[in-house]
């Protein structure tokens, strides 16, 4: 996990290096969850998917008709119906997930499919890769390497947000937003990094970015203000960088300030 990393493209950063580093020698199939949800959210389902396991009898797994009750129950089509609280639903998810059933993966993918329950639609996507990653170790010999981040990936690639500020607080000029776009738009596909967003305000840019799980983020990142300050010199080559959230305004605000009491030595 990546928190808010502040890098300074001319230093060495160590915990962003490590964060490369993991991955380096990792062997296996690699999941990753491409739905963004807090990793307090992913932690609680695992805990409660972990207590679950330790109580289940691996001689005696669900059937098919038990995991069709389960799902009517869940969607509340079930003959005997009556409301479920979230919790109970939360529960019937886990047994789902647990079950190491195919036919419960089908009802999984499903119901995440139809958005059925947004109170648990978090649980919903977890207790799928879950059940995923679990009946694939059945399957192959090939081991199954689960990556939780705060905001999610797609297929092998991690998202990242960053936050770059212009050098000085400078508003940036018409002719540097084009060269942001036209630069981002042309480098980044060609390190195979995918633009979900970009923001371009009145100093500061915003990016949210798919980037390969083994790629160089810091070489990355450096080459693309590189190549963007050949015109002008007009991006700081500080920036700010995490895979746990997006930045709330507030959070924005709070890092240009400190860029501003760095340039000026307050």
């Amino acid at each position: 996990m990546l928190k808010k990393e502040e890098q300074d493209m001319d230093k060495p950063n160590y915990d962003l290096s490590n964060f490369q580093n993991s991955f380096e020698k990792v062997k296996g199939r690699i999941h990753v969850l491409e739905r963004s949800v807090p990793v307090e959210v992913q932690m609680e389902y695992f805990r409660a998917s972990k207590r679950m396991r330790r109580t289940r009898d691996e001689n005696n797994r669900a059937s098919d008709e038990e995991c069709e009750q389960w799902y009517a129950e869940l969607c509340g089509t079930a003959d005997t119906f009556l409301p479920l609280s979230i919790e109970e639903r939360r529960q019937l998810l886990l047994q789902l997930a647990n079950s190491r059933n195919p036919k419960a993966f089908k009802c999984l993918k499903q119901y995440v499919e139809n958005d059925s329950d947004p109170a648990t639609l978090d649980w919903a996507y977890l207790a799928l890769m879950d059940i995923q990653i679990a009946l694939e170790s059945e399957l192959s010999e090939e081991k199954q390497i689960y990556i939780a981040t705060g905001l999610g990936g797609k297929g092998e690639k991690l998202r990242f947000y960053v936050l770059m500020v212009s050098k000085g607080r400078k508003p940036f000029e018409e002719y540097q937003r084009n060269i942001i776009e036209r630069e981002f738009g042309y480098y980044f596909p060609k390190v195979d990094c995918e633009i979900e967003e970009l923001h371009i305000s009145v100093d500061y840019v915003e990016l949210l970015l798919l980037m390969p799980i083994r790629s160089n983020i810091q070489q990355i990142l450096t080459k693309i203000i590189i190549d963007c300050n050949e015109y002008g010199d007009f991006l700081s080559t500080v920036y700010t960088i995490t895979n746990v959230e997006k930045f709330t305004q507030a959070e924005i605000e709070e890092v240009l300030e400190r860029h501003e009491n760095l340039e000026t030595g307050d």
